[in-house]
């Protein structure tokens, strides 16, 4: 059954402050393979003109694809995700995320359109910190594969 387009435009509530730390930085950007410095040091950060060590730029997708679960779970929608799978995701920087930012995330349902029986939403996430500066902008498509593929 397909995603009811009556979804596009709903913005759901920021979530509670996600406070990024050090460690999970270092650990995120030694998962990935980074080896940049500014990420693991907080003297090189300092180097380049940061408070502190700041974040490889896709580190921002663990905190906006959980927010991403309030449109997820919303039992109105319908998704059905276990036949969900990741279709793309981009970002847009104002600023580096950094270690002791404690951000919010707003999501809004940017679309919904049906091709070939399969289901696919685009949901915008809007990162802010405590302040309410914006950081960053993540977009995320989800594609919900049509009954019956395997």
């Amino acid at each position: 059954m397909a995603l009811d387009q009556s979804f596009v435009g709903r913005i759901y509530p920021p979530t509670e402050p996600y406070e990024v730390g050090r460690e999970k930085i270092r650990e995120f950007a030694e998962a990935v393979g980074e080896t940049n410095p500014v990420y693991t040091d907080s003297e090189a950060a300092k180097a380049y003109g940061h408070p502190d060590v700041i974040a490889p730029p896709t580190f921002v997708f663990s905190i906006t694809f959980l927010a991403a679960r309030q449109v997820i779970e919303d039992p109105q929608l319908g998704l059905d995700y276990s036949r969900v799978v990741h279709g793309d995701q981009k970002f847009a920087y104002r600023r580096p995320v950094r270690a002791g930012d404690r951000l919010s995330v707003t999501s809004t349902i940017e679309g919904i359109k049906s091709l070939a029986g399969n289901d696919i939403l685009d949901i915008r996430g809007e990162v802010h910190d405590e302040a309410g500066e914006h950081v960053v902008t993540a977009w995320t498509k989800l594609v919900a594969r049509a009954a019956g593929e395997a």
